[in-house]
């Protein structure tokens, strides 16, 4: 009995060697790397040189736009002409010593015009101008600044104003101008846009050496 047990155990082992020799290996066996201590220090100097501020960006995926071209500020603007219907380009100009009444007149005049649907095509400061009220003494000819007024002016430039709403318009502006203020209503020529610049003799003087 011990003899036949042996061999039966014997043929058992045997098929299940070869049954394990035959089937395909289902698991991959695990692979313990060890780190190698010279590369990370060479690594480390390379992560220390490459900065990390690109990270993140996105306008380089945006479609470049075409630069506009600067409009030159000090070119004069085409006069719109009048019609039988419309006015051409005028200037509502504003005037007074105190620039606070000044400014505040000129943003009503503005808002006004927006309610009204009047197309404003510029809104600008002129230069300020210094005036000196000089008074002679009673006994003597000699004579000393008493006063130094400063006018300061601004303009609502207009275009194509109608003329059914003109009296209406002039109407309402007369009605809310304020004490000191003055106002004033032109059609707009060169000589109003080369007003709008500080003269400056001392260039002029040198633009002429340099001509002749």
């Amino acid at each position: 009995m011990n003899h036949v047990f042996r061999t039966l155990q014997a043929s058992l082992a045997r098929q299940v060697f070869l049954w394990n020799q035959t089937l395909p290996l289902c698991r991959n066996t695990p692979s313990i790397q060890h780190p190698v201590w010279s590369s990370a220090s060479a690594n480390e100097g390379r992560y220390h040189s490459m900065p990390t501020h690109g990270i993140g960006s996105w306008k380089y995926l945006l479609k470049k736009k075409a630069q506009k071209k600067k409009k030159d500020r000090h070119q004069m603007k085409q006069i719109v002409a009048a019609t039988d219907s419309t006015y051409g380009t005028l200037n509502v100009k504003v005037s007074g010593y105190d620039m606070t009444l000044v400014e505040r007149y000129t943003q009503y005049v503005h808002h006004l015009c927006n309610r009204l649907s009047i197309k404003v095509s510029l809104c600008y400061a002129l230069p300020t101008k210094t005036t000196e009220v000089m008074l002679m003494q009673e006994h003597g000819t000699k004579m000393y600044v008493d006063a130094v007024l400063r006018t300061h002016e601004r303009v609502v430039q207009l275009n194509s104003l109608n003329t059914t709403l003109c009296p209406v318009f002039m109407d309402v502006l007369l009605k809310h101008q304020p004490e000191g203020v003055q106002l004033s209503v032109n059609e707009h020529t060169e000589a109003d846009f080369k007003a709008r610049f500080k003269a400056r003799p001392e260039l002029q003087e040198l633009m002429t050496h340099m001509n002749q």
